[in-house]
Parts: C-alpha cells; structure tokens; sequence
C-alpha cells in the first residue's frame, strides 16, 4: 500500500537522482535541492536554491487517466468496503540548473541530467526505499512502502512550448527565469484509509463449460387442440395452440417469452415448442387481438442449490391473434324519416375472445348474406371503437347501433387494430360456406 508519504518519497528519490547526475557534471560543488524557485539574490543562502546545481521543485499533480477508475467497486449495496479506495496520479516537476554562467556551470549540469534521465528512467526500488527511510526520520508515525508497488515510476521530459514556460516562470513563481525544463513522474498511487471488511469465505466453487446454442424459430403454426394436426397459415385465435417450430429450441430451462410475458410452454422438444393461448399469465384480459412478438429463452442451471441463470435467446419472431366473436341483436325497430325512407335499426351485442383494450381499434363490418340476383350486395362499415374515460378495463362486450334502409341477413366481421375475425367456413375448409356469425335484420 502507498500511503501520504508516497508524493514525498517520489520528490525526495527524484532529488538522490538528479544528486547523482550533478555529481559526475564535472562542476565544483554543485548540488541538487527541492525547494520552491526564489529571486537570484537568495541563491546561495542555507535552505534556498544552489549555487551551482540543480532545483527540483513539484508544481502540478494531475489524475493518471490509465488507473484513474482501476479500484472501482470500493463498497458494496450496504455501503460497507469491499477494499480501500485507492488513486493514481502524474507529477510535474520543474528542474531548474543555477551556477556560474561564464563557465556554463547550468548548462554542464543540464547536460549530466539530461543524461541520467535517459540512462536511468526508473525510480528504482532501492532509491525509493532510501528516500522513504529518509522521510521516516521526519514522520516516525508513518510508514514508507511506495518500493512495493509493482508499477515503477517512471521520468520522462515534458515539451513545453516558449509561452506555456514563461507563464510558469512570471504567474507560478514571479521570479527571473532560469534555464530550465519539466518532467513528469508516473504513475504515484495513494491508497486510502478505510477499513475494508472482507467478504463470506466461498463455501463451494461450481465450474461450468457448455457450448453456445443459436435458437432458431424458422415458422409459426397451430393446432387446434392436442388431437388435431399442426397447420401452416391456418388463423390463430384464442385458446388455440401455438406452435414454433425450429432448431436448438430446447435448453435445460425453456420458456417464451411473448409480448414480454414469460409462459412455461405446454410441450418442448429441440424443433417444435407449443404454447396454450389459455393458460395464466395468457389470458383473456391480459392477451389482445392483433400482432404479437415470441421469442424462445433457454436458462442455465448454476449454482448451489442450482438456480436459473440468464441463458441464450432465439430470434423474435411476430404472429397475428384474431379475435373471435358471437353476435347477438335486439328486435329490429323501424323509423320513416321526412323523404320516406324506412329505417331498420337494431343494436348489435358483439361479445370478444379475447377481451378488447380500451386502447385498441375496432371496426364492424357487414357483409349482405345471399343477395338476391337482381342488385349488388350490401356491405357497411362501422367505427366501434371503445372511448370509455381511462383507466378501464379491458371490455367483453361492445354495443354497435346499425340503422339500415334494406332489410337482410348479414355476416358478421370485427377487426381489431387490423386483426379480422374469422368466420364460420363450415364442415369442409376446401368449400367453405361463410355461414356465421349471421344475423338478420329485418
């Protein structure tokens, strides 16, 4: 762990650094301190910048983007410490070189700098140690163990253009310039204080290797009850069997999820999976007429006592559920308006499987039933659409008032929000009668 001491300990490992650089610059009694650039009259003076060496001085600590988010989690939900919190920062050092100008005692001890740089880019573990010990001189109740880290810091030279260096020089410091260049020390971790709880010790350790699965849902058919054969494009209304039909369709925990609503299908095998359109959660209140999306979930056992795990997931795939309707009337009434015409109305009772959304759109259509030879047949249409005040729910019934000028029979259709009802084609599909729902109004 890198406690507070850790900045210190870098700054002070830097300084032994650059000590050794001045030392093989060939300039007489040069040096290296830490301490903050001061006007030239105080070079020289006990604790102020060297005569001749080197001035290391900290003047930005930045967060280090690579390690910036690495601790995170530190707490659990319970906002208890899974670990200390722990933060990495860059350093920016500014050297400056002091000496004789004559003689080009800065620049000689730049040039020995610049050279230790380059051959020794790394605080050693030994140099930090050697710092931290010195440190612990100071602050006996801390101790230094930055020489831990398995990240070395690591110095490199800073380009700073002409204008950026002046303004570090006249705002920072409002001082003479003196020759001078930055570096940057990376990465300093700091960890935190806080007293990490460990979590329950693991009892018992599951592995689990499977192969990946790819549902497919290829069709969607349906029968219209266990003992009756699975059709292609037959309709599909209430209380009929839906079947998928596919690949890999079988998982170790297999459900459908259709519309959002999870269903445990009636029967599963790995091409075909069929589904009740009657059971819970797929009732008449909760499943509407009109277009649907299925999709085929494979859970995965884990754990002890083994529980249901996200698995893999088909294809979505969409199916029409038309509604199915009995329609009943009440006695026809008859009106003459003002031209003559007689009217013969007549409230239609229609009755819905499944139940009609107060937000779903419903039309009633009319069709004439065997019109005589000598005109065209009828057909009328009517707006139905439920507009009770919200929240309501879903409606069992509708009311539709017709008012028509030629007395008939007439087929019966609803379609809710385009789902058109079915009707009656009688004992023989392949000739089909169209004989209800009918009724007469007359």
């Amino acid at each position: 762990m890198s406690n507070s001491l850790s900045i210190a300990a870098v700054t002070e490992a830097f300084r032994s650094l650059l000590e050794d650089a001045v030392a093989e610059s060939g300039v007489s009694g040069a040096i290296a301190t830490k301490v903050r650039p001061t006007p030239l009259t105080n070079i020289g003076t006990p604790g102020g910048l060297p005569a001749s060496g080197v001035n290391v001085y900290l003047y930005q600590v930045s967060p280090n983007a690579a390690f910036r988010n690495t601790d995170l989690p530190t707490r659990r939900q319970d906002g208890s410490v899974i670990q200390p919190s722990r933060s990495a920062y860059d350093l920016s050092y500014l050297l400056s070189f002091y000496g004789d100008e004559n003689r080009f005692e800065p620049q000689m001890v730049m040039g020995s700098v610049v050279r230790k740089l380059h051959a020794e880019p790394i605080l050693t573990s030994e140099r930090v140690k050697d710092a931290g010990n010195a440190l612990k001189l100071v602050y006996p109740s801390l101790i230094p163990n930055l020489e831990t880290e398995v990240e070395r810091v690591k110095l490199s030279l800073m380009p700073l253009a002409l204008e950026e260096l002046s303004k570090l020089w006249s705002v920072f410091f409002q001082t003479a310039y003196s020759l001078s260049l930055t570096c940057q020390a990376s990465v300093v971790f700091v960890d935190g204080t806080e007293d990490a709880k460990p979590g329950l010790p693991v009892r018992s350790r599951n592995i689990y290797v499977r192969t990946f699965r790819n549902p497919v849902i290829d069709a969607i058919l349906s029968q219209k009850s266990s003992l009756d054969p699975v059709l292609t494009d037959q309709p599909i209304v209430f209380g009929d069997i839906l079947v998928l039909a596919g690949k890999q369709l079988r998982g170790e925990v297999t459900t459908v999820r259709l519309d959002g609503m999870e269903v445990d299908p009636l029967d599963v095998s790995d091409t075909q999976i069929k589904i009740l359109l009657k059971e819970p959660p797929l009732l008449a209140d909760s499943l509407q007429a009109g277009i649907h999306s299925v999709q085929v979930l494979q859970g995965l056992l884990m754990g002890t006592p083994a529980t249901v795990h996200k698995g893999f997931e088909s294809n979505a795939s969409a199916f029409i559920l038309r509604p199915s309707i009995t329609v009943t009337n009440t006695p026809v009434a008859t009106t003459v308006d003002g031209q003559g015409v007689t009217w013969y109305e007549t409230d239609l009772i229609i009755q819905f499987e499944p139940k009609v959304s107060v937000n779903q759109h419903v039309l009633l259509l009319l069709n004439e039933f065997n019109p005589p030879s000598n005109r065209p047949a009828h057909a009328h249409q009517y707006d139905i659409t439920p507009n009770p005040l919200p929240p309501a729910p879903p409606l069992s019934s509708i009311t539709a008032h017709v008012a028509l000028s030629t007395p008939a029979d007439f087929l019966v259709r609803v379609q809710v929000d385009g789902a058109e009802s079915v009707l009656d084609m009688g004992p023989d599909p392949l000739h089909p009668l169209y004989s209800a729902p009918k009724v007469t109004i007359a």
